[in-house]
């Protein structure tokens, strides 16, 4: 697993986290850094789950949209900790491509959850990429 793999599945840990406590996943991770119980937060990891709470509005109303059958509160918490996860790394990380990002993102589905969670995260992603363009110059 590559570095910024790693810091993917930390970052979607801190987000599962903090939707199960219905906490602020900022400040939970605000608690877990510099702490000498845990190791230490990558910066990759802080961007990801700031950037992703400072827009979760958005990201889960395109989930919502692209989730064909399914609302939110019906998903498995992991699983919307991964596609929340994707999404930003779609739209918002420029330094991530597309792909890359999907990938990434079915990958810790397959890791983390349930045998049909990784096609349906795929399905998700796959459907807002192809509208990503679009997405990224309303942003």
């Amino acid at each position: 697993m590559g570095a910024r793999s790693k810091y993917r599945k930390r970052a979607v840990d801190v987000l599962y986290e903090a939707d199960l406590r219905g906490a602020d996943a900022v400040t939970l991770l605000a608690e877990r850094v510099g702490s000498p119980d845990v190791p230490p937060v990558n910066d990759y990891t802080i961007a990801l789950v700031e950037g992703i709470t400072a827009n979760r509005a958005r990201i889960d109303e395109l989930i919502s949209e692209h989730a064909e059958g399914w609302t939110l509160a019906r998903m498995p918490a992991v699983d919307r900790a991964v596609l929340r996860l994707g999404v930003y790394e779609l739209l918002w990380a420029a330094d991530v491509d597309d792909a890359v990002a999907i990938s990434e993102a079915v990958e810790l589905a397959k890791q983390l959850s349930t045998d049909d969670s990784p096609r349906f995260v795929n399905g998700v992603l796959d459907s807002i990429a192809r509208i990503a363009v679009h997405l990224r110059a309303a942003l």
